[in-house]
């Protein structure tokens, strides 16, 4: 969760952690000679630098060659450092991994927009600039409202989708996020992670301070604090998706892809009645909905999750 400077909106939905360390990005890693270089995870994967239309994007890419590559997009407030090394390097165990910072977001040159329509248009033109191919994509909280966007604009660029934690336009529960956020005020940014996150119970939170350190674990390369106006502007866009919208879930009725649906049954931000009310609404879809588990479920359950997305993910 982005920690709330002066009750700043940024980082409500996502689980987006901030590191002290400065920002730095090497062209190479430069290795003695006759010492191997070390395999490739998420605490050194590279920093790398794309253009896209004019605009410089910050990404990571590591795992497996071959196949369909899987392509993440994190939540509000959250950067490539912001994912949990559980999940990623359990992917990239048998997929292509792609991380990115759409534009304006941390590492990435550009500003960022306040439309969820036009992130999913950064992100589609950021997947055609990768050249990548067909994908598969995984959008997390606000993420997976750019996913589904994306699918909706450009469903020849998809192959397979998880919705982990989100919901469709006029999401249950969403337009509180001012609230949920002045809740938050005079939490420490590891207490405001478990707030949001987990839920109350011993297990639970045990499971929450293991992946906080897990995020914390890259030392160096990391990425930067988002700016306030990206902050904004997300924040922006996400209350506009919060708004109700009467035609919302006949209109995910035109998603055809293979939708796996992650959910926590105690999700503050998101009410896992939005998962269930996708699922009715989607011609192809799996839920997996875990029990005592919060808004970052597939995080404290990720054993099980990485058991179910990776043959999900098998072509």
């Amino acid at each position: 969760m982005k920690t709330l400077n002066k009750v700043t909106i940024a980082g409500a939905l996502c689980l987006s952690l901030f590191s002290t360390v400065a920002f730095s990005c090497s062209d190479e890693n430069d290795y003695p000679a006759g010492q191997e270089a070390p395999s490739v995870n998420h605490a050194n994967a590279k920093t790398n630098f794309i253009q896209v239309k004019g605009t410089a994007f910050a990404y990571r890419s590591w795992g497996k060659e071959g196949g369909i590559p899987l392509v993440l997009l994190p939540g509000t407030g959250g950067s490539m450092d912001d994912w949990d090394p559980a999940v990623t390097d359990g992917l990239a165990k048998h997929y292509k991994l792609v991380i990115f910072d759409n534009k304006g977001v941390s590492s990435s040159a550009g500003t960022t927009p306040n439309t969820i329509q036009d992130m999913a248009n950064d992100a589609i033109d950021f997947i055609i600039a990768m050249n990548l191919g067909k994908v598969n994509i995984m959008g997390f909280s606000m993420g997976g409202f750019v996913a589904q966007r994306i699918v909706l604009t450009e469903p020849d660029l998809v192959n397979k989708m998880i919705l982990a934690d989100s919901g469709p336009k006029g999401a249950i529960g969403l337009s509180n996020l001012p609230n949920i956020i002045a809740g938050s005020a005079g939490l420490s940014p590891e207490e405001s992670y478990l707030k949001f996150g987990f839920t109350d119970s011993q297990a639970s939170t045990a499971a929450g301070r293991a992946s906080y350190a897990r995020v914390h674990q890259r030392m160096t390369d990391r990425d930067p604090v988002l700016s306030d106006a990206t902050s904004a502007a997300q924040f922006t866009a996400v209350l506009a998706w919060a708004q109700p919208d009467a035609g919302a879930l006949d209109e995910i009725k035109a998603i055809k892809k293979p939708v796996l649906l992650v959910h926590g049954d105690q999700d503050l931000p998101i009410s896992i009645q939005n998962a269930h009310n996708m699922k009715q609404n989607l011609e192809n879809a799996t839920l997996l909905e875990f029990p005592d588990s919060g808004h970052a479920a597939f995080y404290q359950n990720y054993e099980a999750f990485l058991a179910k997305a990776v043959p999900f993910l098998a072509q």
